[in-house]
């Protein structure tokens, strides 16, 4: 009985040849066959994620425009309605959101002395712009014992009349938020408060130091993650109150420095010297339409612009746990706001 290689050398050049195309195409199209089912599974891994982190969620994806304004949104919204501002407080009402004690305790300011402190690290699993660690030294200051409230905001909003965050119903506080730290506010309504209330933004400096202390450990308490000292990656699923996490405080005693709200601070996003980090990650994108095609498959191309983004700090109660290491940097264009930005002020000492 003839073999198949002996059979083969019997046939004409040409059947030959044909059949070596037929062998090559049969090979390729397993191959892209099973390149594509690896691309589906990806794509099915990749989708599963994503439904997993949405059910995560605290508001549906294509809500999210009423979780995210623009400064001075909503104050464009009702001039366009012909509308004034909504209800708000009267000052004896905001005087009354709080007891006495509670005023005292949100009201506190922590010094932090002058001198070196251990900023950045140089591990390798640390986002590239908290690279390198570095010694900064900084002048003595104080600073807010815990991140804005809503009801130290309420008296700013009085006081000043500034538009109340979009989430305020009728320009009030929603039942129970007295004291979560104040949300949906860019960095203009945080510079805008700190300078009503005779402080200011704190720099990055200020901000980490408070948080780490000197002797350059990871989080506030130490240098393991430990989920209940801090509320982050949705393990409540929205903002808590500011004196929520008291096993949660920096070494001087500052609250809330890990989790809840990230944090507005001064400065603009720019490189630590000799940093790794690719210098287009600090220069400012834009979302662009590029055309109506784009618009109606929701496509945006991102554009570098002139603008500067701002650096926030202390990751939220939306974030990766590892993002609320108190060197991690975080940013955001100033005009953008969101339920899960916040801000604290700082005041030199004299």
């Amino acid at each position: 009985m003839k073999s198949v290689k002996q059979a083969r050398r019997g046939l004409p050049a040409a059947e030959r040849e044909k059949r070596k195309r037929y062998l090559f195409a049969t090979l390729v199209t397993c191959a892209a066959l099973a390149m594509i089912g690896g691309t589906i599974h990806v794509v099915e891994l990749g989708a599963n994620r994503m439904a997993d982190m949405r059910s995560k969620a605290t508001y549906d994806i294509k809500q999210e425009k009423a979780h995210i304004k623009a400064a001075g949104e909503m104050a464009m919204v009702l001039a366009a309605q012909g509308k004034g501002l909504p209800t708000q407080y009267t000052a004896e009402e905001v005087t009354g959101l709080l007891t006495l004690q509670q005023w005292q305790e949100v009201d506190k300011t922590i010094v932090i002395p002058a001198g070196p402190f251990i900023m950045g690290t140089d591990s390798v699993q640390s986002n590239e712009q908290n690279h390198p660690q570095h010694k900064v030294d900084v002048a003595a200051y104080k600073i807010d014992k815990y991140p804005v409230t809503n009801a130290q905001y309420a008296r700013f909003v009085v006081a000043t009349g500034h538009v109340p965050p979009t989430y305020w119903e009728n320009g009030k506080i929603p039942s129970g938020k007295e004291l979560h730290p104040v949300t949906l506010v860019s960095w203009y309504d945080a510079k805008a408060y700190a300078e009503w209330a005779g402080k200011r933004l704190p720099s990055e400096a200020e901000w980490e130091k408070a948080a780490r202390g000197t002797d350059g450990r990871r989080w506030p308490w130490g240098n393991v993650m430990e989920p209940d000292r801090l509320n982050t990656y949705y393990n409540v699923g929205s903002t808590t109150a500011v004196t929520a996490y008291s096993k949660g405080a920096s070494p001087y005693g500052v609250m809330d420095m890990a989790g809840n709200v990230t944090e507005w601070t001064a400065d603009d996003f720019l490189p630590y010297t000799g940093t790794d980090a690719p210098q287009d990650l600090f220069k400012a994108k834009a979302g662009v339409v590029s055309s109506a095609a784009d618009r109606s498959l929701k496509v945006i191309d991102l554009i570098t612009t002139d603008a500067k983004y701002k650096t926030m700090r202390g990751g939220s109660w939306k974030s990766d746990p590892f993002s609320t290491t108190a060197y991690h940097r975080n940013y955001s264009l100033p005009n953008y706001a969101s339920d899960f930005y916040g801000f604290r002020c700082v005041q030199d000492v004299k």
